[in-house]
């Protein structure tokens, strides 16, 4: 059927000055493993066409961006609800020959037009959540593209109009439906009810797609024509740009996004941020990402002896109360650091760690509360709420560079208003609805002109002490995209579990009084000991959400994983 068309050395870290701090655990011995012989790289990525359009060009001697940049091109296609040409991303790449990392951020921005209280109300409290999402107000300048485009012009091989053939070619000549896709577009999410959603999703005989059907999309393989042709200016300028503009201006509640907001759009480059974590060095971009967050996690749990206890109740337990201190940190000041002091170096200061760490006692106690690391200003509890979207991606080249990126538009198919055959993003509402407290005291991540949103999204690079290549991990998720992340790592780094093993264990994810984990994945054993020590285990919402997709260095060589929970894929070329 055809669907109507209107619409990704050793010891790490110092002695502990005082005896009083929590004891370091000894690190392994030894790195995960030594560098394996050449390898042709590899791709894992949610959805195999996604990881063949990637595979297909390091075929043709591609590097790892450039290999991303065909790898999201046919997500945003056969992934709709998860991440696409109006979403978002972070990335972080790790070049072999220099050995460094080096962060993208190409976060959407909030326009110049957006005030602090665009998501309140007439009666000055917060929008309904649906409500918000569905809006023109929900809509960011999209950053992907840019983003990838930037990306690729450092470390790119081929031409990047040579990147978009798959994409182009599956969206001209159709593809199955992903069984993903076919359950998001009869969901009960209030985007999947959106007008232009059912437009795209219905067949001619009026019912919903169905794993497996074909779908057209011709409007989206002349949007990536376009792209390739013309980069990110395609999408930020000429009529895509003002399609995109005079949606988002449309009812209900119409948003402030202009030409101008989409054309002044620059995506950001940096060094990623990296901390020791035993005898591993791991990165993740700054903020308004979640990475400090996760490092924070890691700098938590190193201070414990987690390494010792693979998938015990012990374990869990370790992990769950190091989760608490972190959301904890994380929620109360991170944002986009362009507009509010973050301090980042504060959280991740090892004496501040030593002091949060002490916190994790014998059994669990009433969800900490925030701490006040060095450089902190005053700040307000947060209310920003995240959905569970996004999707991420690993890709190696033969040359050993590696991409590590989540790329989403925030929702279910975003804010479920389509341009030229994709959705645009509903990123903005992960800026906290309520701009200050009670005594206007001000939120970190509230709405501003401008603004990056803060996000979770936290695509991580590890590394030995030598800066060579170990492994790459990242996940969807909205906020548990933290505890998924982290879960990860521990797996791999300090129970020294295969990849696809380390990303198949159970989530456990709390952020506060709430223990949400998948309840049946754990040994009996491990919910009755956690429960002795205060961790109730409870399905919720989020539990069973990850993504995680990722890659490492084994002495035989490269090692993929893909999430049982998704539809992906971890294969060589």
């Amino acid at each position: 059927m055809t669907v109507q068309t209107r619409f990704l050395p050793l010891a790490i870290a110092a002695l502990l000055a005082a005896c009083a701090a929590p004891a370091r655990v000894e690190p392994p011995a030894a790195p995960l493993a030594a560098r394996p012989a050449k390898s042709s790289g590899m791709v894992a990525a949610a959805n195999p066409m996604a990881v063949e359009a990637g595979l297909r060009v390091l075929r043709e001697g591609g590097s790892a961006v450039d290999a991303a940049v065909a790898v999201q091109a046919v997500l945003g296609l056969v992934e709709p609800q998860s991440s696409g040409l109006g979403g978002g991303a972070f990335m972080t790449y790790y070049d072999a020959k220099t050995r460094s990392v080096t962060a993208y951020d190409g976060r959407e921005t909030a326009p110049m037009g957006a005030t602090p209280d665009m998501f309140l109300g007439a009666d000055g409290k917060p929008l309904d959540r649906a409500t918000a999402i569905l809006s023109g107000r929900s809509t960011g300048v999209p950053g992907a593209v840019a983003m990838l485009a930037m990306a690729q012009a450092d470390h790119g091989k081929l031409p990047w109009n040579r990147l978009f053939a798959d994409a182009e070619r599956l969206a001209d000549q159709g593809f199955p439906a992903p069984g993903r896709m076919a359950m998001s577009a009869a969901s009960r999410a209030p985007q999947a009810s959106a007008p232009d959603a059912v437009a795209y999703f219905t067949k001619p005989d009026g019912t919903k797609i169905q794993q497996g059907d074909i779908v057209r999309n011709a409007a989206y393989a002349e949007t990536v024509r376009r792209i390739a042709a013309e980069g990110p200016k395609a999408l930020l300028e000429g009529t895509i740009a003002e399609a995109i503009v005079a949606r988002v201006h449309q009812d209900p509640i119409p948003g402030a996004l202009s030409l101008e907001d989409m054309k002044r759009y620059r995506p950001k480059k940096s060094e990623a941020l990296c901390r020791p974590y035993r005898v591993y060095i791991v990165c993740t971009p700054g903020a308004p990402s979640g990475g400090p967050a996760v490092l924070q996690g890691l700098g938590l749990l190193e201070r414990t002896d987690i390494a010792a206890h693979p998938n015990d109740a012990e374990g869990w337990y370790l992990f769950s109360q190091a989760s608490r201190l972190m959301y904890a940190d994380r929620d109360r000041y991170i944002g986009d650091p362009a507009f509010v002091d973050v301090p980042v170096n504060g959280l991740l200061d090892p004496t501040y760690l030593d002091e949060r760490a002490k916190l994790i006692g014998p059994t669990a106690g009433p969800p900490p509360q925030p701490g006040l690391p060095p450089g902190a200003k005053p700040r307000a509890p947060d209310n920003t709420r995240e959905p569970g979207g996004t999707t991420h991606f690993v890709v190696v080249d033969g040359a050993g560079n590696v991409v590590s990126m989540t790329t989403t538009v925030e929702s279910i198919f975003g804010s479920g208003r389509m341009v030229a055959g994709f959705f645009l993003n509903n990123q903005l509402t992960d800026f906290s609805f309520s701009p200050t407290d009670k005594d206007g005291l001000p939120v970190a991540n509230a709405v501003g002109p401008g603004k990056r949103p803060r996000s979770s999204m936290a695509p991580s690079i590890v590394l030995d002490r030598d800066r060579n290549f170990v492994a790459a991990v990242g996940s969807p998720g909205g906020p548990a995209i933290l505890a998924y992340n982290l879960k990860a790592l521990v797996g791999v780094l300090d129970w020294r579990l295969p990849m696809q093993d380390a990303i198949a264990l159970p989530n456990l994810i709390a952020p506060g009084p709430f223990y949400a984990a998948e309840v049946d994945k754990f040994a009996p054993e491990v919910v009755a000991g956690l429960a002795a020590k205060g961790v109730n285990l409870q399905s919720g919402p989020g539990a069973e959400g990850s993504g995680l997709h990722g890659v490492e260095v084994t002495p035989q060589g490269l090692r993929g994983g893909a999430d049982p929970r998704r539809e992906g894929v971890a294969l060589a070329p």
